[in-house]
């Protein structure tokens, strides 16, 4: 959630940053302006009221004891008026309020003046491409069919269990998605974040405070006996562990990291696009989240997505950086860095990760804040990234590395898989 604050100071900053989502945002924030103007107004009158209503009853008190009691009828009819004219300021506060706080709910983050301007994917920006793209066989397969070929996955099963969208993994198959968690664990302990392993429901006040309620709750699982959600990524309860809480500045920056299985409904969607891994219900994710300073959030952001590519290089797979333009971005996002690995025998680009930054937006609705050195707090920043999503991971290297004798496991991954083909 916008601060109430950054509106009221600089609103049409704030309306030109949301501009470069593709969308006007003006009406909403200038009505967001007014109902705080609104409420201001309401409170400020009320505390004078309640100054002034202390003041009568101390007057009247001592008119009676002096005997004035004409005096002191004449102000009781002061301070009922006051009380009468309180009920409709309470009304008007409440009312404001209300609509206030289900408004600015509505109202995407404001993108950093990095971001372009743009309406889709078709306007996000290449930052950089790296790695060779590889060259395979005459009978190269794409990785549904090499599943079948190799036993790995398998997608008919899934159906039978659950459904579309949630495979079940079998053998060298499921090793290898054990494999690719460890490593993205130990490699993020390595770079200093601390490994959670948080519920994998959470509670409708946790989506409220990264930014899914109320905007995706179509795409998300509801246990609704419970109200209870399943989360679409570890950002979710690893970022929540934060909420109501006050950090001391030597505690920044926080960094963990947890894996999870997601759950996505991923409403609408069918196609040739989300055949085999390329999209599904349920899937694997190491999540790195931080915590920082405003100050350093950019700074942090570089360096979240450059850890992103070190594990892409290390898995050998060439991919490219992408800065999302506005209107691709996510709700709760004020920058995104998006990569994508290329799926040979797909000939086509798979994201794999979005490392954002989401500077206050987040932490308003959790009500984090750091101390500063003078002792005052401040809304403190949070970044996530995916390190990384599986499923088109694992795509990737099926395809990419597979031979005419079967597929070959990227050298880092051997120690944890214990082979390095698959045949």
């Amino acid at each position: 959630m916008i601060p109430i604050s950054q509106i009221r100071n600089n609103s049409q900053e704030i309306i030109d940053r949301l501009a470069r989502r593709g969308v006007d945002r003006s009406a909403e924030i200038n009505r967001v302006a007014a109902l705080d103007e609104e409420a201001r107004a309401a409170r400020f009158q009320l505390e004078q009221n309640l100054s002034r209503a202390n003041q009568l009853a101390r007057e009247i008190g001592d008119l009676f004891k002096s005997g004035k009691k004409d005096e002191a009828e004449g102000l009781r009819q002061e301070s009922t008026r006051i009380k009468e004219e309180n009920k409709g300021l309470e009304e008007t506060l409440t009312r404001s309020e209300q609509e206030l706080k289900d408004l600015l709910l509505t109202i995407p983050n404001a993108p950093s003046t990095q971001v372009k301007t743009g309406r889709s994917a078709d306007d996000n920006e290449v930052v950089s491409t790296h790695g060779e793209i590889p060259k395979l066989h005459e009978d190269a397969k794409p990785h549904w069919e090499l599943a079948k070929t190799y036993d790995l996955i398998d997608f008919e099963l899934g159906v039978k269990i659950t459904g579309a969208g949630f495979p079940v993994y079998k053998g060298a198959g499921a090793r290898l998605q054990r494999a690719l968690i460890n490593f993205f664990l130990d490699r993020a302990r390595d770079a200093g974040y601390l490994e959670i392993q948080p519920p994998i429901v959470v509670n409708e006040e946790s989506g409220y405070g990264t930014g899914q309620l109320p905007d995706k709750e179509g795409q998300m699982y509801h246990a609704t006996v419970d109200n209870l959600y399943l989360i679409p990524t570890a950002e979710v309860p690893i970022t929540n562990i934060y909420r109501d809480v006050i950090l001391e500045a030597d505690q920044l920056p926080v960094k963990n990291a947890g894996y999870t299985p997601c759950f996505r409904r991923e409403a609408g969607s069918y196609g040739a696009h989300v055949r085999g891994l390329n999209r599904l219900h349920q899937f694997d994710k190491v999540e790195i989240v931080q915590i920082a300073r405003p100050a350093d959030s950019y700074r942090v952001l570089e360096e979240m997505q450059e850890y992103v590519q070190g594990l892409l290089r290390d898995l050998e797979l060439p991919y490219r950086v992408l800065r999302l333009c506005g209107g691709d971005m996510g709700f709760a996002s004020a920058q995104t860095y998006d990569m994508e690995v290329y799926s040979a025998a797909q000939e086509k680009w798979l994201e794999v990760s979005s490392v954002s930054n989401f500077e206050s937006f987040q932490a308003n609705r959790l009500k984090l804040r750091y101390r500063k050195d003078d002792g005052k707090t401040e809304l403190a920043h949070t970044l996530n990234g995916s390190a990384l999503a599986l499923p088109r991971i694992v795509a990737a290297l099926l395809e990419n590395n597979q031979d005419a004798e079967g597929i070959r496991i990227p050298k880092v991954l051997v120690p944890y898989t214990g082979f390095d083909r698959i045949q």
